[in-house]
């Protein structure tokens, strides 16, 4: 049973900001401490300083030899089973390291010459050099890590979706980065059957690692000792005796595994005379952005049908325009753009209030895009979040409307807005409005009626099923924006 059953939300994966994983089971993904040093939010770099902040306790307890406190810093990461992602496939255990696992890792940190040097800087590293973290553990470590500002994601997500919340509920280990140590508390979580649960975005999960020992020792490591016996010309060179590549030079990777091994450990030790191989690794991976996994990708997981966006888009049709289904409006607004605009954006508050509650947004999102229109748009102008007004209106749509909109924009929070209304009489009046208030640097306003939302679903269907064109200008927004700036 997903959670989004469980508790009765009346909304799918699609419309949900959050891993609708299945209370009793592991949904197979994990989360990506690759993905979450790509969010440009003060959520994501919250996470990214208790990363980095722990594991140099760790690395920093080794160096010293304090044993004790390098297995007692291990030993916190505990198997839980509050976020059900993983490999178990029956009831979820988590595999995050306990006490026993804990003292595996210890020693296998121990031995490797990665946790001697420099080699190891981020938590994610350990994947390639240490024995004993695989793509699980290093998720579950992960998740242990940033328990804190999961749980206070936890926490807004239920009060946003109204999900109850239970006092009196242990924490688990909260890594504390001022006093350098684990520590616990009574908090207020939701709760099944199962036990607690914390919710993840969905927005940092992956279907596999974005570091993996496989890729890096065979299209990293490999090739770079390959150059290197080439440009010594080593006893493990060989030259080609065949007519097509008679004279040819040529270090076979089977012999290359034979001389250093192909564990992590000798890896370790192979990187650090070679840490070009290293530098060039992660040079692509910040290069290579972890890219989210799309609608299909979690139907496919799950094992559900693609979501139907046209039929979301029936839902805020049906509804009569007029002050009595406003509120109605809304909600269905919301959920249609969370599921037409993933990913890039998401995090989505209602009614988000602004100047001590003198101001309210309908909608705000946080805008993570990595490519597409809203991407394009945060490299050139201020747009960190973006706003939503819903206008449930029978009535054309003016200058009042818009005042109210550009009033929520600053260049701190983000200068661009979404005014979502019924239909549009004169649209080109509209739009010269919305120019009007671009070329008074009062931000920008693209206006989506009805017949715009369809559009925007039908090419969304288009896409899941591999018809569509992806890219920023299919939707129209990018069309309707250059119509404000030139």
């Amino acid at each position: 049973m997903r959670v989004s059953r469980h508790f009765r939300l009346n909304r799918d994966q699609e419309s949900l900001d959050f891993l609708d994983v299945n209370v009793n089971r592991d949904l197979p993904v994990f989360v990506d401490p690759v993905a979450i040093r790509s969010l440009e939010t003060e959520w994501g770099q919250d996470c990214v300083h208790l990363l980095q902040d722990y594991f140099q306790e760790v690395l920093k307890a080794i160096r010293s030899a304090d044993h004790d406190r390098a297995k007692g810093l291990l030993a916190c990461l505990n198997e839980r089973n509050e976020f059900h992602i993983g490999f178990s496939k029956h009831e979820s255990r988590g595999r995050a390291l306990g006490k026993v696992s804990a003292e595996d890792i210890w020693k296998s940190l121990v031995r490797s010459k990665a946790a001697e040097t420099a080699l190891l800087e981020d938590l994610e590293d350990s994947v390639l050099f240490v024995d004993g973290i695989g793509p699980d553990k290093l998720s579950d470590a992960v998740c242990n890590i940033i328990r804190r500002p999961l749980i206070a994601y936890t926490q807004q997500a239920c009060n946003y979706y109204g999900i109850k919340l239970e006092a009196e509920v242990n924490s688990g280990p909260l890594w504390d980065s001022k006093e350098k140590e684990w520590s616990s508390t009574l908090i207020r979580l939701p709760v099944t059957k199962a036990g607690p649960l914390i919710l993840l975005p969905k927005i940092i999960v992956r279907a596999q690692q974005s570091y993996r020992f496989g890729q890096f020792y065979q299209h990293y490591l490999l090739p770079t000792l390959q150059q290197h016996h080439l440009s010594i010309n080593s006893d493990l060179v060989r030259v080609l005796k065949s007519k097509k590549n008679k004279g040819g030079r040529r270090v076979y990777k089977k012999d290359l595994a034979d001389r250093y091994g192909n564990d992590k450990l000798a890896a370790a030790k192979a990187t650090i005379e070679h840490p070009e191989a290293l530098t060039k690794f992660r040079q692509d991976k910040r290069r290579d952005r972890s890219r989210p996994l799309d609608h299909s990708a979690f139907a496919e997981i799950e094992n559900v049908p693609v979501p139907n966006f046209v039929k979301l888009v029936e839902n805020v049709r049906a509804l009569k325009p007029g002050k009595d289904q406003a509120q109605a409006y809304e909600d269905a607004i919301e959920k249609l753009l969370t599921a037409v605009l993933y990913p890039s954006l998401c995090s989505p508050i209602k009614q988000s209030p602004l100047h001590e509650g003198r101001k309210r947004i309908d909608i705000t999102y946080v805008n993570a895009a990595k490519e597409g229109f809203f991407y394009w748009l945060a490299q050139k102008y201020p747009a960190p979040h973006i706003f939503v007004e819903c206008k449930n209106y029978g009535k054309e749509i003016g200058n009042p409307e818009l005042d109210q909109l550009t009033g929520r924009f600053s260049p701190s929070r983000g200068q661009v807005g979404l005014l979502v209304v019924r239909s549009i009489e004169n649209r080109e009046l509209l739009i010269k409005r919305c120019k009007d208030a671009a070329t008074d640097q009062r931000g920008f306003v693209l206006v989506l009626e009805d017949a715009d939302l369809l559009d925007f679903a039908t090419k969304r269907n288009e896409l899941l099923k591999g018809n569509g064109v992806s890219g920023f200008g299919d939707t129209g927004l990018y069309r309707q924006f250059r119509n404000l700036v030139f």
